[in-house]
Formats: C-alpha cells, structure tokens, sequence
C-alpha cells in the first residue's frame, strides 16, 4: 500500500480558509485536520468505512466526511476577563455510498463521478449556468491524482 498523503480541502469562508487534513490511519483509511487551538474532536475528519467486493462481484465504497460546529459560551467574557475554551457543540457528517457495477470501466466511473459533482457544485434550470465545465470537468476526473477521487473511481488504495 502507498504512503498516505495530506489532503487539502477549502471551506466557504471569504477569502477561501484551506485545511490540511494528515493521515491518522492506515488500516481503514482516515485523515484529520490539526487546526491550532481546536479540540481533537473538533478537527473535521474524513475517512474511508467501506471497500469492498459484494457477493454479485460489484464494488460497495463508503466515504464520510464529518465537520465539527464549535461553540464558545461566555464569548464575551466574565468581568475577571475569563473565557470559556471552544467546545464542540454538534456534528456535520456527510456520506456517500456507490456501488460500482464489476463491468464499469474508468470512464463509467468517472463520468458518474463527474455527474456528482455537477449536482453538488449547483446544479441548475436554467441552461448554460453549471460550474463545471464539461470535457474539462471529466478529464480532470479522470485523471486526478487526489486520493479521495482515485478511490471513487479506481477503487484502488492510492492514498
């Protein structure tokens, strides 16, 4: 199995906020940001549950993301100037399932992918308004180095 590399992923803060998330396990595959000053359980985590080859011969992958809300209370403060450390208050997870048929090729799982991800970059009514665009979209699929991709596509252990 290859070295697990960092991922860097962005929020939706203006400017852009950019999170390195560092391996934290190899066995079942599992990232973790290290943001300074927020708890262990508040890093936001990503981490491979499932591959694995069904009975039928297709392929089952499980990923799941899960960001942490963090919450001060007393933010302003006692009159001896005491502030509270961050807690986290909830979490965000989010997974996403395939099942990728043992007939589909790269291109199958890529475009797949590349319907996906148009869906979750704002999919719209009205033509000509989508994010991604199309061939330049599907390539960049296709050939991504990105651990997270590679998996989804490949189903390989290219971390």
């Amino acid at each position: 199995m290859a070295a697990m590399a960092n991922l860097l992923i962005k929020d939706d803060a203006n400017p852009l906020v950019e999170y390195t998330l560092v391996p934290v396990a190899n066995a079942r595959p599992k990232w973790r940001a290290q943001v300074a000053g927020v708890p262990l359980d508040g890093q936001i985590t990503v981490e491979q549950l499932v591959n694995q080859q069904l009975p039928d011969g297709n392929y089952r992958r499980v990923l799941k993301l899960e960001v942490p809300v963090m919450e001060t209370l007393g933010a302003s403060g006692t009159a001896a100037g005491y502030v509270a450390a961050p807690k986290v208050a909830y979490k965000i997870p989010m997974t996403l399932t395939l099942v990728q048929n043992q007939r589909a090729v790269t291109a199958d799982m890529a475009n797949a992918l590349k319907f996906l991800l148009g869906l979750l970059a704002g999919a719209s009514s009205t033509t000509a308004t989508g994010t991604l665009n199309g061939a330049s979209a599907a390539d960049a699929v296709k050939n991504s180095t990105g651990p997270i991709t590679r998996f989804v596509v490949y189903g390989e252990d290219a971390y």
